[in-house]
């Protein structure tokens, strides 16, 4: 069972899984995403959401390229599950003054939580999905292309499911899936990749935050305590964030916040957001480390950088210290450890 989005990547693993040899069906997700009609805007427009496929357009695509490939299509309406797991998540997460990732608990919770389940009680021996990430031996490893590697958003799904799972384009890069989507004459060849929150796009993010966190005007001050001018509410930002603050003489980066005083504190040094030291905690395990020395990622796309990891007594979670200072370490954002290629945990920084 793929799960088929509607991109190039997806379609590209069912149609190499279907080359060789498997019985393969493909699988759509329907998820959540704000419609403007519920506050009294056209239907076809999503507030806040800007130039972004709709999902019956992915849907559409998706269904057209299982077409061309010559397998069944289904679809999986996960509206419900998608808006209480992924969307409160991240709505509770800045309520309480961190920076979530939606796209982490989506992989977690609903493409390796709720669409794998589904295709166990369909009958299927494994699922298959277009992220750039490889399993080997119920391991999991970044994927061949540094500059697509995902293995960073998979860091919270459950390890006792990786040996049904398969990630086809893994071993290749981009341009080489494009090219194989251009041999497979797939319909999305060329369609752009999705950009934003998972399943839901590109957006307008305080405009999008606004409609569930009411703004709150609050304070915004630099490291002496002055106030440089006002902010409309401090869950609004985050820690590394230099535009939208509104100040002359810039530019000034947000190097803390408190929610509990509704302050935004920023600095026109931005070797101010650098730090040696991340607490984590919640760690998903996939591999014990066999050294304190790991390289960790705390964005997605950041080239791994080298540190020492201590454990704490619960094995849930522990400090990591940099070789190196760090820039934006960002509480509610994801610290992943890795040993070479291979990944070993993902955990909430703190």
């Amino acid at each position: 069972m793929v799960a088929m989005s509607g991109g190039v990547d997806s379609s590209v693993s069912a149609a190499l899984l279907k080359r060789d040899g498997f019985d393969v069906t493909g699988m759509f997700m329907k998820c959540w995403a704000p419609s403007a009609e519920s506050y009294g805007g056209p239907r076809t427009l999503s507030l806040g959401f800007e130039n972004t496929c709709t999902a019956d357009d992915d849907e559409r695509m998706a269904r057209l390229a299982a077409e061309k490939i010559g397998i069944p299509f289904y679809s999986l309406n996960l509206v419900k599950e998608y808006k209480a797991k992924v969307v409160e998540y991240l709505l509770d997460g800045y309520r309480q003054g961190i920076t979530p990732n939606p796209d982490v608990m989506c992989n977690k919770e609903i493409k390796f939580g709720l669409f794998f389940e589904k295709a166990m009680v369909l009958g299927a021996d494994y699922v298959a999905t277009g992220h750039y990430a490889r399993t080997m031996e119920g391991k999991i490893y970044a994927g061949k292309d540094t500059n697509k590697d995902q293995s960073y958003f998979l860091a919270f799904i459950k390890p006792e499911i990786l040996d049904r799972v398969m990630f086809p384009v893994g071993e290749y890069t981009k341009p080489e899936v494009r090219a194989l989507a251009r041999k497979f004459g797939l319909p999305n060849a060329e369609r752009k990749d999705s950009q934003g929150i998972c399943f839901v796009g590109q957006v307008d993010f305080v405009k999008f935050l606004k409609q569930y966190i009411p703004s709150e005007k609050g304070d915004i001050v630099d490291l002496a305590g002055n106030v440089l001018g006002q902010h409309e509410g401090a869950v609004y930002y985050t820690i590394g964030q230099r535009k939208g603050l509104g100040l002359s003489g810039g530019p000034y980066f947000i190097i803390d916040k408190d929610v509990q005083k509704n302050t935004i504190i920023v600095s026109k040094n931005e070797n101010d957001l650098l730090k040696k030291e991340a607490q984590i905690k919640n760690i998903n395990w996939f591999q014990m480390p066999t050294q304190t020395e790991v390289t960790c990622r705390i964005r997605y796309r950041q080239t791994p950088a080298s540190g020492i990891f201590q454990m704490d007594k619960s094995g849930k979670g522990g400090k990591l210290r940099f070789s190196s200072p760090q820039r934006a370490i960002t509480p509610g954002q994801l610290a992943v450890l890795y040993q070479g290629d291979q990944m070993l945990a993902g955990g909430i920084i703190v």
